[in-house]
């Protein structure tokens, strides 16, 4: 197994150069064909009282706006594919509901891979990334960049938040080809239950077996929360162990009780510090 088909979303020309330049390293691995996604996002118009119409001079300029950004990412994009060699194409539709717009939507259920960046904080926009819509959406893996990673690094050193989920095993499998290719894997698990199947001293034991299957060598390892949260515990073993790529489950819980109260997958997305491959 590997990834043939690699799709980067290219919300805005700050993070193209970087999501592109992740999708072609991993494209390169396996000769895959790269396609290059932009939502051109035409955003809601003010009225003008007291008939409260659209401003056709305010829609013009949104417009000119929107285009100008989506030709700045398209020349990024194919920049750094003429550069990598690789085989690719661009895609980009105009929306007003971002990338949860069915066009969009349909162009990531026929990726082996999705690659996209987080947003940075520091400069917000109404183009990032809409995460939850794809992740619920497509059914495709995602691969997030945090904003503070900007140049692409061998995966050498992968750390799987494993519970024993649906979410957490496809994570897994999603990752396949990543997992064969670095040196150490370790399967991290918090506050693992005791069941019939295991103790909380073998969590993971099965999976690891799998995977042993093919061909990669894993870890065991486990954590007690004790006054933190999973995600904090993550954290802390990812900054501890230098990982270079964290696969995971995402949204384990209702999405609504996610988006409520929050959870692990918003905590670790919100302050990410490594790669994140997430599946759901």
């Amino acid at each position: 197994m590997s990834y043939k088909t690699i799709l980067a979303i290219l919300d805005t020309s700050d993070n193209s150069g970087a999501v592109a330049d992740f999708a072609f390293a991993i494209a390169a691995e396996s000769g895959a064909h790269v396609i290059g996604l932009h939502a051109e996002i035409i955003s809601a118009v003010p009225l003008v009282a007291p008939m409260e119409i659209p401003d056709p001079v305010a829609v013009q300029a949104l417009q000119d706006m929107a285009h100008s950004e989506t030709i700045a990412v398209e020349r990024i994009f194919r920049a750094k594919a003429e550069a990598a060699g690789a085989s690719f194409e661009w895609r980009s539709f105009a929306t007003s509901t971002g990338y949860g717009s069915a066009p969009l939507i349909e162009s990531a259920r026929s990726a082996d891979l999705l690659i996209a960046s987080q947003a940075d904080p520091a400069r917000p926009s109404d183009s990032h990334v809409d995460v939850d819509s794809f992740l619920f959406e497509t059914g495709r893996p995602v691969l997030m960049i945090p904003y503070i990673i900007r140049q692409p690094k061998p995966i050498k050193r992968v750390l799987i938040a494993w519970n024993g989920s649906k979410e957490a095993a496809r994570a897994t499998f999603d990752a396949l080809p990543i997992l064969k290719a670095a040196d150490e894997v370790e399967i991290f698990s918090v506050d693992p239950a005791d069941t019939a199947l295991q103790s909380p001293l073998t969590a993971g034991a099965d999976i690891a077996a799998t995977l042993a299957r093919h061909g990669v060598k894993t870890t065991l390892s486990t954590a007690q929360s004790v006054d933190k949260s999973a995600s904090h515990v993550i954290e802390n073993r990812l900054s501890d162990n230098s990982i270079d790529l964290l696969v995971m489950g995402a949204y384990t819980h209702s999405w609504l009780w996610q988006m409520i109260f929050g959870g692990t997958t918003k905590t670790l997305l919100q302050s990410m510090t490594a790669l994140t491959l997430l599946s759901r």
